[in-house]
């Protein structure tokens, strides 16, 4: 079963992270109120990886059947964040070969003007569980340029017959000169991926909640 717009999920990481940002009241005396986030996946926290605690920061209902939670370590900003876990799940069966297809191709496409990026595939010894491991850099119009090393974990779930589909997602950045924070990035990914290898994907029990509307 081909996807629409699969791609978009780990991209999207970086978009929900910059809509996230809340606005504050201009009075310096009036402190912000909490906003409390809805954990739809009823997920056990904080989450642990790399030895670090990831506590939840957004939740979105993207449709009817995908859901998104994003976690950020204590004193991160989700909006310009260092380390980041993005879940996704998906209510329904999605073809893997797909979703990973989708993705190396990107970060393919990007090749030609990205010279630091790479991208590997890796499969589970019993093939249940695919990661893709990739590297990007970025130079926004505004801000410090940036390279970002992401791990994608593809995994199908059947149980009693229902089928699912988790893709557990890390995100580290480090921003200044692309070929030291490529290079750095680089030398971690041995230690990264051994993380994810070992890093149990947490149970999820899915509250569907209305589809959040799309901010203008």
């Amino acid at each position: 079963m081909k996807i629409r717009n699969l791609l978009a999920i780990s991209i999207g990481m970086i978009c929900m992270s910059n809509l996230y940002s809340q606005e504050t009241k201009t009075e310096a005396t009036t402190p912000a109120a909490p906003v409390e986030v809805i954990d739809r996946l009823n997920i056990p926290g904080p989450l642990t990886f790399n030895e670090n605690e990831f506590l939840l920061a957004l939740s979105k209902q993207n449709s009817p059947t995908w859901v998104q939670q994003q976690y950020i370590m204590r004193d991160d900003d989700i909006s310009n964040y260092k380390e980041l876990i993005n879940i996704s799940y998906f209510d329904k069966e999605i073809d893997m070969e797909t979703a990973i297809g989708q993705k190396v191709e990107f970060v393919e496409k990007r090749r030609s003007k990205d010279k630091y990026s790479f991208v590997n595939v890796t499969e589970s010894p019993d093939g249940k569980e695919i990661i893709v491991d990739y590297l990007t850099t970025e130079t926004p119009k505004e801000g410090e340029s940036y390279a970002e090393y992401n791990l994608d974990r593809f995994k199908n779930f059947d149980v009693g017959g229902k089928k699912s589909f988790i893709i557990f997602s890390y995100s580290k950045r480090i921003a200044g000169d692309l070929k030291y924070a490529s290079r750095s990035l680089s030398k971690e990914r041995n230690k990264l991926m051994e993380s994810a290898i070992t890093t149990t994907i947490p149970p999820v029990t899915y509250k569907p909640t209305e589809v959040e509307k799309k901010k203008k």
